[in-house]
């Protein structure tokens, strides 16, 4: 089936948007344009600092005088992270020199429907970017989710009533399982898809992760918005492969229910 509702109880915890650009030198001198264009949608901002950290095996004759010479000679030891974010905190807008991204810890649709979609803010932020710096050409576009599916107990007929597993349960008892997990990384048309599908029972309730992860490269900076719909539905599509019935009636039940 095709997703066409919008969900009540979404088993989905996070999704992240990410361009990737060459590193742009002059983006400071940008920032407080960008900021002016988007601070209704993202009143909260910060300036981070972050700091490259190096782990040196410098052996018995090494010197740690020529490790600092070495780290005194890369410009790039700090990086510099814009960070704005809605009111409450649950949508938040990153930049580096090199990379926008953008995190929904509240995501409930990505076009359906009306309200808050997630395609709105990633269109309405990079257009907003794109028009303050000029970006020709994006060399990688991202789209991530990361959902968080219950497992109502550890017995493999319940687990497979729910989920077309990946892992691999023909050899491993899923009762006798304390961690298991399967990753694979493949093309499917001209996009990349990373997933990752990850049973966690070491401790207190059972979680059943599933992670999708949509790539792009080298993609004409007026295209973003169309290449990102389409890692959405390569997305949508694994993820209804991964799931059955008893999930889509869970995410359709209201909280309390």
């Amino acid at each position: 089936m095709v997703l066409t509702e919008v969900f009540p109880n979404p088993t989905v915890k996070q999704v992240v948007f990410q361009i990737q650009f060459p590193s742009l030198f002059y983006l400071e001198s940008k920032v407080g344009e960008l900021q002016l264009k988007i601070m209704d949608r993202f009143p909260e901002s910060a300036l981070l600092l972050r700091r490259r950290v190096v782990f040196a095996d410098i052996g018995p004759e090494g010197k740690m005088q020529r490790v600092a010479e070495e780290l005194e000679q890369d410009a790039d030891q700090t990086r510099k992270l814009w960070q704005f974010a809605t009111q409450d905190r649950s949508v938040e807008l990153s930049i580096q020199s090199n990379s926008l991204s953008i995190t929904s810890e509240r995501h409930k649709t990505y076009r359906l429907g009306e309200g808050e979609r997630f395609r709105d803010t990633i269109e309405t932020v990079t257009r907003a970017f794109l028009e303050v710096v000029a970006v020709p050409r994006i060399t990688r576009i991202g789209l991530r989710y990361v959902d968080d599916c219950p497992v109502p107990r550890l017995e493999t007929d319940s687990f497979l009533a729910h989920y077309n597993t990946t892992l691999p349960l023909a050899r491993f008892d899923l009762g006798t399982a304390r961690e298991m997990s399967l990753h694979a990384r493949v093309l499917r048309g001209r996009h990349w898809l990373s997933f990752s599908e990850r049973l966690d029972a070491g401790s207190g309730e059972p979680r059943l992760t599933l992670d999708f992860d949509g790539y792009a490269t080298d993609i004409a900076s007026e295209d973003f918005l169309a290449v990102t719909d389409e890692l959405h539905d390569l997305i949508v599509d694994e993820f209804e492969r991964s799931i059955k019935e008893p999930v889509y009636e869970y995410m359709r039940r209201r909280k309390g229910e």
